[in-house]
């Protein structure tokens, strides 16, 4: 072994380690293998950059802001909300349109983007139909993630294509994926209508699913916040009578947070930090009432007797209770309420957090955002409109204003991608040509400035796929590819190609499980060519199922980004994941391999 293949075996073991334990950005640990295969000497610089002039990066950029064009006009949620109509109320009937909008969208939009546009109309349609959001939440997840098997336009599937034709070998065209995706699809979505919705739980952990069923999805009940809201009375010759909201520091002493003050009869909703405190009111505070037992709080305070509370307390024609979810590049990930200025930016107080199957009352000023976690949040009406236009932010329950940001524009979006499709099917040396070209056309016709261009590029996945291409390059030239290749073959090769392939294809799942697809699609791929002309199979067939196989991120959490999202909103646990997405992953492979013969043949003829 000489010391290039050591070093890059020690590289790859290291980048695989930080993957898997998730200390680090994906797209940190991508820009870290470029330097170290340029200062080892692995790769000239030349190679080691050349992951930021690929056209599978321009691509991908391009369908970002392509998808954006199409969310902005409207013309997705158009979509959603007409497939959500035509659903019903029927579980199994909502179950199915959903997946199919999901799987239709991610044919030519990024899993992610589909995801967050279908959630609010899923998470709606749900409410309306009075069907448990465990029930729809994980198959719309894994209805994007689906559909991106049946066409190049996703991450992983770019991927492999580019290391395909660094090898001297052909790309794939935008329906090469096709003649297998879609019956994947067809046995994915049978599935989860059939089979996987009926292991999802009838009522999640801590409640959620529970509250939701017998509540019809009032949120106060959902987020068990009746058990943290409480009534005092400010009375004659309190200290506070006369002060504001602001100057009282309810919230820095106790951690309360107002929701309600009412005089003489009249209620004030979600009042602002400037509100005057007059003796006699009665403010509705959400926090812990132990913290003000703890001081005398007479004549300061009066405690009044507890009730039960219903979202329809909180709500009026001008403020609105509503629930909403960090999108999945928030800038609102790893911040505090306090240091996001949430209050003074969104107009809206958060009330409570629904993070990993528990809600949390308390602290939430302080409390660093997580991907994933759920905001029941209230505040004027209007200020929900606006939020609407948030990238940071998804909204779910309660969202019926909704904004068209473009309005007219949405036909023109339309044109402009169904030509660049058209382009790619019939031209799939030039789609990165055509997809760049049909992102510049959406600016230019003004369906997006050029601010919301670049805003719409999810730069960790660009900064991720550009640094993990060299590391193909670097596994093929140090010799690591065929090493890997001959010690695969080893194990399973004398069982023939077949068997050759599904080998390469569980160790692609089970990477994908806990790694992000394209770093894995960047490892694998070169390891399926060489082992593909070791034994004289079709290296473009090989590649085709590990391709297929970056995408079969259904047993954990972790598998997608997908997942994260609705893995708050949904109640979901790790169990639940892999208790549906274990059977599906194996019924999918059982479709692949029945059908890899027919379209994918591994022996050339």
């Amino acid at each position: 072994m000489n010391i290039q293949l050591l070093l890059i075996f020690i590289i790859l073991i290291a980048d695989v380690g930080l993957f898997l334990s998730n200390r680090m950005r994906a797209d940190l640990i991508a820009l870290l293998t470029v330097v170290t295969l340029g200062l080892t000497g692995i790769l000239t610089p030349q190679e080691a950059f050349s992951g930021f002039s690929r056209s599978a990066v321009i691509t991908i950029l391009a369908i970002f802001i392509l998808a954006d064009g199409l969310r902005r006009t409207g013309v997705t949620e158009q979509i959603g909300n007409l497939l959500a109509r035509i659903a019903g109320t029927r579980e199994s009937w909502l179950v199915m349109i959903i997946m199919l909008a999901g799987a239709f969208l991610s044919l030519f939009m990024n899993n992610i983007a589909a995801t967050s546009v279908l959630l609010p109309v899923v998470s709606g349609a749900g409410h309306k139909a009075g069907v448990n959001p465990a029930r729809t939440l994980m198959p719309l997840a894994f209805a994007t993630i689906l559909g991106g098997m049946a066409t190049l336009l996703t991450t992983t599937n770019i991927v492999v294509s580019s290391l395909l034709r660094d090898h001297g070998l052909a790309g794939y065209g935008l329906l090469d994926f096709a003649p297998i995706g879609l019956p994947v699809v067809i046995v994915g979505v049978a599935y989860m209508v059939l089979v996987g919705r009926r292991m999802l739980p009838a009522q999640a952990p801590a409640h959620y699913m529970e509250a939701i069923r017998q509540t019809e999805g009032d949120l106060i009940d959902v987020y068990r916040l009746g058990e943290s809201l409480f009534r005092i009375r400010v009375p004659v010759g309190s200290v506070m009578n006369g002060k504001s909201l602001a100057q009282s520091a309810f919230r820095e002493r106790f951690n309360l947070t107002a929701v309600a003050i009412e005089r003489n009869g009249l209620v004030t909703l979600s009042p602002t930090p400037d509100h005057i405190l007059q003796q006699g009111d009665i403010i509705l505070f959400t926090g812990k009432v132990e913290d003000l037992h703890q001081l005398d709080v007479e004549p300061y305070f009066e405690i009044l007797p507890p009730r039960n509370w219903s979202e329809q307390d909180l709500e009026s024609t001008a403020i609105v209770v509503a629930e909403a979810v960090l999108a999945p590049r928030s800038g609102l990930i790893g911040q505090t309420l306090r240091q996001a200025h949430f209050r003074d930016k969104y107009g809206l107080t958060v009330l409570a957090i629904w993070r990993g199957g528990r809600q949390i009352h308390t602290g939430l000023t302080d409390l660093p955002l997580q991907f994933g976690d759920a905001l029941l949040m209230q505040g004027p009406r209007e200020r929900l409109r606006i939020l609407h236009t948030e990238p940071d932010i998804i909204v779910l329950a309660n969202g019926k204003e909704k904004v068209k940001l473009v309005p007219g524009k949405g036909r023109l979006a339309l044109i402009i991608m169904g030509v660049v499709l058209l382009l790619a099917a019939l031209r799939p040396t030039i789609v990165g040509e055509a997809m760049l070209g049909g992102a510049l056309a959406m600016v230019l016709l003004g369906v997006l400035t050029m601010d919301q261009a670049y805003q719409s590029v999810e730069w960790k996945t660009i900064f991720l796929v550009a640094g993990m291409l060299p590391m193909g390059i670097a596994i093929t030239k140090t010799g690591a590819a065929s090493f890997l290749a001959e010690w695969i073959i080893t194990i399973v090769g004398p069982a023939g190609p077949l068997v050759l392939l599904g080998g390469l294809f569980w160790l692609t799942v089970l990477l994908t499980q806990a790694m992000n697809g394209a770093a894995v699609a960047a490892i694998m791929a070169p390891i399926a060519i060489q082992a593909a002309r070791d034994i004289g199979a079709n290296p473009r067939s090989m590649v085709m199922g590990v391709a297929l196989a970056t995408s079969m991120a259904f047993m954990t959490p972790l598998g997608h980004p997908v997942n994260m999202l609705i893995m708050g909103p949904g109640g979901y646990s790790f169990r639940d994941f892999l208790k549906v997405g274990l059977p599906l992953t194996l019924l999918l492979f059982i479709t692949i391999v029945l059908l890899f013969p027919l379209f994918w043949p591994l022996i050339p003829q």
